[in-house]
């Protein structure tokens, strides 16, 4: 009966967000809600479950979630990210453009949001996707898709990545120096498989584009700077240090060497709040202090519907956790089928794919599934890191109509609904595809 009742609140939830049109956050309470109820964890125990597991993964990630956030709003406020997409069409020739797009999409970008990192990069696609040759814009669009997604899930600190990693007890430094080899290389694996179908009679221009007004949407611009930006690898050093910080640390637990000094350093809460210290004086050098101030609102604003939406999803796992399905679970993680390892990996890809299908949201897909999967991590053999990015890779399966995303991604770029499904969807379903291969061998060496 918990299997049973376990999927009706899976299936709840889909349903009051798809079909209720009801918040995430709402439905995610209103589903844990019930399967505590529903499988007799108790009144008092069910709403205990709610708020420890909310109040657990704010302890793991609230705080690296709200600097993130924040520091991608004062670099955004700036034009930092604008003058990197100059630079990348300027530095590298049209048949490079491409995977030079989706590889800094993938590493440098999902600082931001992804609905910002798409307004900021469609005037590329459009302006540079016919200089490609005909089938350019398409395979723009594709790069800008998969690099988008594959750093969202997988690279530090993207809302995704982040957010399972805080959800499984990943160690972020751990997951930084698996994602940031795993992003990028699924993106440009992408493009290139994506490139290869271009080549047939794939793209229908006359069916699949649309001419649309594009680029007037434009509140996500940045203002007019008050003084002259510094030089873009002096913008980007918030991201690059506490990156260079918590992988340091990582590394010096990956080879023993034990210190409060280098725990310290290397620890990613202390590492993003550094790069929002550098963040913050560079927009007051640049932005002034009203503007420094605006584009600290602006971040704020959006750091607390991530954070809400993230601890509930931890609320739900915590539920779940007391129903005691971990024990169910753990049995079909770990049957005796000749391989393990491989079911194992397949089961939580296949667990977070199937709930974007029906979601249509990367980050809930991510955060429910890693909610499910968490409290069975001690008896799965395999490693938690393993398991999390199995669960990345899942979650951003076949982006599609469902999703508010799909909409904005079409607009801005200017395509059909049919070319959007024929790059979005398409290319969010090869990486998802692509990386999973990746991640059943690292199933077997980490």
């Amino acid at each position: 009966m918990v299997i049973l009742h376990t999927a009706i609140a899976i299936v709840g939830i889909v349903a009051l967000i798809i079909k209720g049109k009801l918040d995430p956050v709402i439905a995610l309470i209103i589903g844990a809600l019930y399967l505590g109820l529903a499988t007799g964890v108790g009144f008092t125990e069910t709403l205990g479950a709610i708020t420890l597991g909310f109040g657990d993964i704010m302890a793991e990630v609230g705080l690296l979630i709200g600097f993130g956030v924040l520091i991608g709003s004062l670099l955004h406020e700036m034009g930092a990210f604008r003058k990197m997409v100059t630079l990348l069409v300027d530095g590298v020739g049209g048949r490079r453009l491409p995977y030079a797009l989706t590889a800094a999409m993938s590493t440098v970008f999902p600082s931001i949001y992804v609905d910002v990192q798409v307004v900021l990069a469609s005037p590329v696609v459009r302006s540079a996707g016919p200089q490609i040759g005909r089938r350019g814009l398409p395979l723009m669009a594709g790069a800008l898709g998969t690099g988008i997604f594959s750093g969202y899930v997988f690279v530090v600190p993207g809302l995704a990545a982040v957010s399972i990693a805080g959800l499984m007890g990943i160690p972020l430094g751990t997951w930084i120096l698996y994602g940031i080899v795993l992003g990028p290389l699924t993106a440009i694996l992408t493009t290139f498989v994506f490139s290869l179908i271009l080549r047939s009679r794939y793209w229908t221009p006359d069916l699949d584009e649309q001419d649309e007004e594009t680029s007037e949407a434009r509140d996500d611009e940045a203002p007019a700077a008050r003084r002259p930006m510094p030089p873009l690898i002096v913008c980007l050093l918030p991201i690059l240090v506490p990156l260079v910080m918590i992988g340091g640390g990582a590394f010096a637990q990956l080879f023993g060497v034990a210190h409060d000094a280098i725990a310290f350093i290397g620890d990613a809460n202390l590492a993003l709040f550094v790069g929002l210290i550098g963040a913050y004086l560079l927009a007051r050098r640049t932005l002034g202090v009203e503007g420094s101030n605006e584009a600290m609102g602006k971040g704020f604003r959006t750091t607390g519907e991530i954070l809400l939406i993230t601890g509930i999803g931890g609320s739900l796992g915590a539920v779940i956790a007391e129903t005691g399905l971990d024990a169910i679970l753990a049995g079909l993680f770990t049957a005796d089928a000749g391989a393990p390892v491989v079911l194992s990996i397949l089961l939580a890809w296949a667990i977070a794919a199937l709930l974007h299908l029906a979601i249509g949201s990367v980050s809930v897909a991510a955060i429910a599934a890693a909610g499910i999967i968490a409290p069975v991590l001690g008896s799965i053999d395999v490693s938690p890191i393993v398991i999390g990015l199995a669960v990345a890779s899942g979650s951003m399966f076949a982006l599609q109509v469902n999703s508010n995303f799909f909409w904005m991604f079409k607009s801005l770029i200017g395509l059909s609904t049919q070319g959007a499904l024929k790059t979005l969807t398409m290319v969010t379903s090869i990486a998802s595809v692509v990386s999973l291969p990746l991640v059943l061998v690292l199933g077997f060496i980490a």
